[in-house]
């Protein structure tokens, strides 16, 4: 073979040595395209709400009747109807009998709060997983009763006041347009009153679109956007007193919880603040508490004291907490404490429920008496005007 041709062969060869290499990198690259669209357009649901209440309860008779976290799962998750559950389990199972503490093993599934995941840890950081489900069990009831409350407050009164919007758009755009053209053809001019109503008619016809389409978007977006619904939240908290109490009551009793469900069992003071502020994450109140911690190790100040300069948790927490570390009572304190603000979020939620009631109530009174001024009364005007026009 001369050498021109052996030349010929290795640039060959090269070219579709390059070739194939090129079509083995795009290859890979589509994979990691697909690979990357599919993890991001993976939704991965939560446990159902109804379904934890239920677990819990019945993981933590099983677990005080000495059967371990793993058996207890498995028993729970046989022959149950719903394969959500089912894998869901299987899998915190597998987790567990790899060695994984029970936090971490629900943890990996994604399928769980951070508050649910924070009081499985102080659980199994107290050695009372026991306890953990039943307290967790109690405030998912308590969450579960507040939602039924405002739901019973809202929604029927919500839905009230939407078909009074569209009924006040309905006679703006069809009922008066109608009425004025009729004083308009027998030749009289409208009073004030229905003159300004026949001009909120022209103004309604130009903007009820946008209107409804906003007013649909931000109802949705409140529902089901996380960042629009705590910015709502918070603006709401910042004006409303009732509404503060009740979402700082609620932060409030499940740091407590926590803390006392550890402390009470040999945790450290540092620790337990560690594990418990993990249940607040994605609210102020996780970095104040961290902080107050921080400084508690640091510099030795009283945790009362850090919780009173570096938290905004209420002035009787910090107050019986200080009690507490100076009588060595400390235990006592964060039990009195919490069963101090379940007793307040009971009483907080049902005020909150009966004064939403209230305001929902007073705006569809409120819709219903612009309906009755928007399309009836210049019907009630338009008699006279017609008797004035055929000359009677």
């Amino acid at each position: 073979m001369s050498t021109e041709t052996k030349n010929q062969s290795a640039a060959q060869a090269a070219l579709a040595a390059r070739i194939e290499q090129k079509n083995k990198s795009m290859g890979n690259h589509h994979g990691q395209k697909r690979a990357l669209f599919q993890r991001d357009t993976e939704k991965i649901s939560k446990f159902p709400n109804k379904e934890l209440i239920k677990l819990c309860r019945g993981l933590a008779s099983m677990l005080r009747a000495n059967i371990n976290t793993a058996d207890a799962l498995r028993y729970y998750s046989d022959g149950h109807p719903s394969p959500v559950v089912r894998s869901t389990l299987k899998t915190v199972r597998d987790h567990i009998e790899e060695g994984q503490p029970a936090y971490a093993a629900f943890a990996k599934t994604k399928r769980f709060e951070d508050k649910f995941i924070s009081l499985v840890r102080a659980g199994t950081d107290s050695g009372q997983l026991d306890k953990a489900f039943e307290a967790i069990a109690g405030r998912l009831k308590k969450e579960a009763e507040f939602k039924g409350k405002m739901r019973k407050a809202t929604m029927m009164p919500g839905i009230i006041i939407f078909a009074l919007i569209m009924l006040f758009i309905g006679a703006q755009l069809k009922i008066i347009p109608e009425i004025e053209k009729i004083i308009s053809d027998v030749g009289q001019e409208p009073d004030t009153l229905s003159g300004i109503l026949f001009k909120m008619s022209h103004i309604t016809k130009k903007v009820w679109i946008p209107f409804v389409l906003a007013l649909l978007g931000a109802v949705f977006s409140f529902l089901f956007v996380e960042k629009v619904r705590n910015a709502v939240t918070y603006f709401m908290m910042a004006r409303w007193r009732l509404l503060r109490k009740l979402v700082m009551g609620m932060r409030q009793l499940l740091f407590l919880g926590s803390m006392d469900m550890l402390h009470s069992n040999g945790i450290n003071l540092a620790r337990s603040v560690e594990i418990s502020a993990e249940g607040l994450k994605g609210t102020p109140m996780h970095d104040e508490l961290l902080e107050a911690g921080k400084r508690y190790i640091e510099t030795g100040l009283p945790f009362s004291d850090a919780m009173r300069k570096f938290t905004s948790c209420d002035p009787q927490v910090s107050h019986l907490i200080s009690i507490g570390e100076r009588s060595s009572s400390l235990g006592t304190q964060l039990k009195l404490l919490t069963q101090m603000y379940e007793e307040d979020v009971d009483q907080i939620v049902n005020e909150f429920a009966t004064i939403v009631n209230i305001i929902v109530l007073f705006s569809a009174a409120i819709l219903i008496t612009m309906v009755f001024i928007g399309a009836f009364l210049p019907i009630f005007l338009m008699g006279p005007k017609m008797m004035n026009g055929q000359g009677l």
